[in-house]
């Protein structure tokens, strides 16, 4: 790094001496050039048991004000502590980070590591709220900035993104994720690492990403969050394993092991998932973190029959770093000793460790963190993309009679819900360094962007969770005077995320009561669903006219809302799950596989005798303030070989009044293979958007990997046959067209139902 060119007046020292120009321009160069650090396998070479093993360790500061204990300060100048986890005290973290690169023998930098799954100090949309844009360059753009802001707070590594595909709602980490789809969730992953690390992790605006939970965790038995989980081999690696392949692709720094036991052994124990799968089948050479205190809880699992030997398993399972547990720190050095544990898997793991904060720059970087905290506004721009986050993922779900947008003239609006003025439950689960107060909540939004002349009225009618209806009466006393009611009901930021799984998926009581309370006043009501997951309300999707999925949307929430609601932004958010009618029908999802006895197909039938088996809304769903019309589908060539694209195309029209975007969507089915398939896939889509009687061909080049699948070796296989071919607005609808696919034969498949 070249250093600043030198001014011609003359230099003076602290003590009044002159500095000659060109011993000022070779101080600034000695401050301002960059060393470059040391080897990491030289560094290995001279660090004892004790260091090496400190590189694993990963802890939480003990103390709430963020200083460090005597004996945590002990340890940090001993080498045996790697990293921090979820520390935003900047003294704190300062002086730690001092002690090891000053203090300690061989002066090897300390990471940071904190939760950043959608924002920092501007808190975005939920993830799964980020999902519902369907728009990947914009989730890289939220990641981009909130790696920014984290970085300038001292922290190096984010525990983001999750990508565990989702397809049980009752479980609260779905808010944390990317859905149910393997696709989507694919190409929000590479978002979200590109965002997060750019092209150069050295760089003071980007943070190591870490893909989590690898893998399977989202399929837990019950939609209970850390229990078991049973795969098969096949769903395993089409379903759960593509999001993590494509965070691998993208260059994410770290992955993190999961918590529950998958088919039978713990993640953070399971040689098959970190070594055969990550590390040999992705070709995954970073670095492998526990969850926390997953490590510790092997015993508890049953599968470690003392702390001594959960270190040792998972050490030998492909665990890096032990997150929280202290099992590393306090086992491993003896096992090694002992000879129980060889010293090369301990090497590995360090040299990981050690690369990941070369690659970071962490050698080279000033050591004084900046300060976390902050007392100002954000940045205009940030909050600017922070609205456009939250207008894109907003869902239109029902609009009776095109109730919205709203018209100009109205004399009185009702906004009415216990989430109505809330500053709290907008910034969701996981919020970062958030601030309630930076929060715009509905009814600011609608105040602020409302007609001139209209009258916006509010009362909460209840409490969120209270089961008390004392403030109905003032409610309906207020929906009946005004024109049009507005009603923003949810549920609350604590029951979506870990540890927050529901076996009831409808509002929290007395919330829908008091829907039904406005419905009857016979005012038009529209519904404001915040939530971290799908909600099964099929009362309030057929009795009200209009209906929104809102999420919990971060800082801009109300401003977003009232853009939609007032049609100074149409809605353009798409659905990244299914929404079942009820809760009786979970696990429900698109991408099933057919049976002998399909719904349709006669009167004895796979589905329910006291429910339709379709979803309340299907995956992909989500209305415009127009209409939009499909036809002319083509698929070319009709029969595709091997090694060839397919090309596809559609004609899209609006047949509305109104400007509108559409996000096309492509679905494939194979229509007879050696194993049965899914009834849809996703594998393409793109958004498009079109004035009033505008219409567009729209395009799509299919690899030929694209009508590939799995087979029980791992590996992709084609086979000849059959394929269907759809485009549409969602995977319930749109035109289709068929291709056949010709190929050399196939080895003889393995025998019905092995893996």
């Amino acid at each position: 790094m070249v250093g600043k060119k030198a001014p011609a007046r003359r230099k003076w020292s602290s003590r009044g001496l002159f500095v000659p120009p060109i011993l000022s321009c070779l101080a600034c160069f000695a401050m301002n050039a960059r060393p470059s650090p040391p080897d990491p396998r030289e560094l290995l070479s001279r660090m004892t048991i004790e260091e090496k093993v400190g590189q694993l360790v990963q802890m939480a500061p003990s103390r709430a004000a963020g200083r460090l204990s005597s004996e945590e300060k002990r340890r940090v100048r001993e080498g045996r502590v790697g990293s921090f986890l979820n520390w935003r005290h900047p003294a704190g973290m300062a002086e730690a980070q001092r002690l090891a690169r000053e203090e300690s023998r061989l002066g090897i930098p300390l990471l940071f590591a904190f939760d950043i799954l959608h924002g920092f100090h501007t808190v975005f949309p939920i993830p799964l709220a980020l999902a519902a844009t369907w728009n990947p360059p914009l989730v890289e753009e939220v990641a981009r900035l909130s790696a920014r802001e984290g970085r300038a707070a001292g922290i190096h590594w984010t525990f983001a993104p999750m990508v565990d595909v989702c397809r049980d709602p009752r479980w609260g980490r779905i808010a944390e994720g990317p859905g149910e789809d393997p696709f989507l969730a694919s190409e929000l992953a590479s978002a979200w690492v590109r965002g997060f690390q750019g092209e150069d992790l050295a760089s003071r605006e980007r943070v190591a990403a870490c893909a989590k939970h690898f893998v399977g965790y989202g399929a837990g038995e019950g939609g209970r969050d850390y229990a078991a989980v049973d795969l098969s081999l096949g769903k395993l690696l089409e379903v759960y394993l593509p999001p993590f392949a494509a965070a691998v692709r993208a260059g994410a720094a770290s992955v993190m092991a999961a918590f529950p036991s998958i088919n039978g052994l713990p993640a953070a124990a399971n040689p098959f998932l970190l070594q055969t799968l990550l590390r040999r089948k992705l070709g995954f050479r970073g670095v492998v973190v526990s969850d926390w205190n997953a490590v510790g809880e092997l015993p508890v699992h049953g599968v470690a029959a003392d702390v001594e030997e959960a270190a040792r398993l998972a050490l030998e399972a492909g665990v890096d770093v032990d997150m929280a547990s202290g099992l590393f720190a306090e086992k491993l050095p003896g096992l090694i000793r002992a000879g129980k544990v060889p010293v090369s898997l301990l090497d590995q793991a360090a040299l990981r460790v050690l690369e990941l904060k070369a690659q970071l720059g962490l050698w080279s970087s000033p050591p004084e963190p900046q300060a976390a905290s902050r007392t100002g506004p954000l940045p205009a721009a940030s909050r600017g993309l922070a609205l456009r986050a939250a207008r894109e993922a907003i869902i239109l779900l029902r609009n009776q009679d095109e109730l919205l947008p709203l018209p100009p003239r109205l004399r009185s609006i009702a906004v009415v819900g216990p989430l109505a003025d809330d500053r709290k439950n907008p910034l969701g689960p996981w919020p970062g360094a958030g601030r309630e107060e930076d929060v715009v909540t509905v009814l600011e939004g609608i105040r602020s962007r409302a007609p001139a002349g209209t009258r916006v009225l509010f009362a909460p009618g209840c409490a969120v969770d209270d089961p008390s209806t004392a403030g109905f009466a003032e409610a309906v006393s207020l929906a009946k005077s005004a024109e049009i009611v507005v009603a923003v009901v949810g549920e609350p930021a604590r029951m979506s995320g870990e540890a927050a799984s529901r076996a009831d998926l409808g509002l929290p009581r007395p919330q829908e009561e008091l829907v039904r309370a406005l419905v009857e006043t016979g005012r038009p009501v529209v519904a404001i669903l915040c939530s971290g997951r799908p909600l099964a309300l099929p009362w309030i999707a057929e009795h009200l006219p209009a209906v929104l999925a809102a999420w919990f949307l971060g800082v801009e929430s109300g401003n977003a809302l009232a853009d939609i609601l007032f049609g100074i932004s149409g809605p353009v958010g798409r659905l990244p799950v299914t929404v079942p009618r009820s809760v009786g029908q979970i696990p429900i999802y698109y991408g099933r596989t057919n049976t002998g006895r399909p719904p349709g197909s006669g009167r004895d039938v796979s589905g329910y005798i006291d429910l339709p088996e379709s979803p309340l809304f299907p995956f992909g769903y989500g209305l415009a303030y127009t209409r939009f019309a499909y036809r002319e589908i083509r698929v070319a060539p009709p029969v595709v070989r091997r090694g060839q694209s397919l090309e596809a195309s559609v004609i899209v029209a609006n047949a509305g009044l109104r400007a509108g975007a559409e996000t096309v969507q492509l679905y494939l089915r194979d229509r007879v293979a050696s194993r049965t398939r899914p009834v849809a896939e996703l594998k393409a889509f793109q958004r498009v958007s079109l004035e009033p009687g505008e219409e567009r061909r729209i395009r799509f080049s299919l690899p030929s990997e694209t009508l590939a699948f799995i087979g029980p070796d791992g590996e992709l296989r084609w086979e000849a046959g059959d394929f269907e071919l759809r485009i549409g607005p969602s995977a319930a609808s749109g035109p289709t067209a068929a291709f056949r696919l010709e190929n050399e034969p196939w080895p003889t498949p393995s025998p019905a139902g092995t893996p």
